[in-house]
């Protein structure tokens, strides 16, 4: 009996700390760690974080401008670093 009411209370919390995780949004460092971490994320882990560590104070001025970049979407996030992927131009088979 109190076997179950400890778990019902675990699975509660769990999913209770998932809907708040949701409503509440990423987390906002306003660090150049952060910006980084999230960029990361977002490319997957195919990213040199020293490298990205190095050039972020070149890139953002201020703590605002970090919080923002950390807020972005992961395909805005990544647009904004790797610009703007181009297609070759192609045309319809006929």
């Amino acid at each position: 009996m109190i076997r179950s009411i400890v778990l019902g209370l675990l699975i509660a919390a769990t999913i209770a700390s998932c809907v708040v995780n949701r409503l509440m949004g990423p987390r906002l460092t306003g660090t150049c760690e952060g910006a980084c971490d999230h960029y990361i994320s977002c490319k997957a882990g195919k990213v040199d974080k020293v490298q990205c560590r190095n050039e972020c104070p070149g890139v953002f001025a201020d703590r605002d401008s970090l919080m923002a970049f950390e807020s972005l979407s992961c395909p805005n996030a990544i647009e904004y670093v790797d610009g703007k992927s181009t297609k070759a131009a192609s045309t319809k088979p006929r």
